[in-house]
């Protein structure tokens, strides 16, 4: 059997494209796994789990398929579906988990991640997402009205691009991973394996803590392909999924 993890696909009624290679995966690879992991930004934008739109609500219809044939279903908040709460996990079937949860991986001892915490280097963001994660501007936002949700989605996504584009000009290092960040949550958690998404840059990466090695594990997105992890018993391998 095979564990499964994935990471930002940025599910959206504008990009049919993705939607339709997630929903293939659940029903093909996924049906066939012993768990599946989706470290966060699922959506591009959830704006509440009483959101009527269509297309999500097709997306949770087929995870709920999923969990419902018996494989279980984790999913972690990322820093575009932070509201994501108890209704989804109802509809869906999934568990949800926190950010840096330590897993037991056929005998190893796995950290999972977002990853967004481990992007240091970036001040303005970490300061958004200390906001945005507080429990009390949480139920302040989940109180407005959905029309007032989807305006400041709407607000949140465009002023995100803004600030990618900027940093991708003028410091584009900063979008990555702080490497004393990463050594200190090596440290913190115990493991010498992480998983993590976010940075959209898919890569193993082999290093050196205090003298042990260690492994740093980042999912892609789902831009132009699918990315997924597979891991079993024999060992990992991460992967990239053509779209048709």
């Amino acid at each position: 059997m095979t564990t499964l993890f994935i990471s930002d696909l940025h599910l959206d009624g504008s990009r049919p494209d993705i939607t339709d290679q997630f929903l293939s995966f659940l029903d093909r690879e996924a049906a066939q796994a012993e768990a599946l992991y989706i470290l966060g930004d699922l959506f591009e934008a959830w704006i509440g789990d009483d959101d009527p739109d269509p297309d999500k609500r097709r997306i949770v219809a087929a995870m709920k398929k999923l969990t419902g044939s018996g494989v279980p279903c984790f999913v972690m908040h990322g820093n575009r579906d932070f509201l994501l709460g108890k209704r989804f996990c109802a509809d869906s079937g999934t568990r949800l988990i926190d950010d840096g949860t330590v897993v037991d991986l056929y005998g190893r001892r796995v950290l999972l991640l977002h990853g967004d915490t481990l992007c240091t280097d970036d001040p303005a963001y970490q300061r958004l997402r200390r906001i945005v994660r507080n429990p009390f501007v949480q139920f302040v936002l989940r109180n407005l009205t959905l029309r007032q949700r989807q305006r400041l989605a709407g607000k949140m996504r465009a002023g995100s691009k803004a600030h990618i584009d900027a940093m991708d000009k003028a410091a584009p290092s900063i979008m990555d991973v702080n490497h004393d960040a990463v050594a200190a949550t090596f440290r913190c958690f115990g493991v010498d394996c992480m998983i993590h998404g976010h940075t959209h840059r898919p890569a193993v990466h082999r290093l050196t803590v205090d003298g042990h090695e260690a492994t740093r594990i980042v999912l892609g997105d789902w831009y132009e392909q699918g990315s997924v992890l597979r891991w079993s018993s024999t060992g990992f391998e991460l992967a990239g999924l053509a779209r048709r």
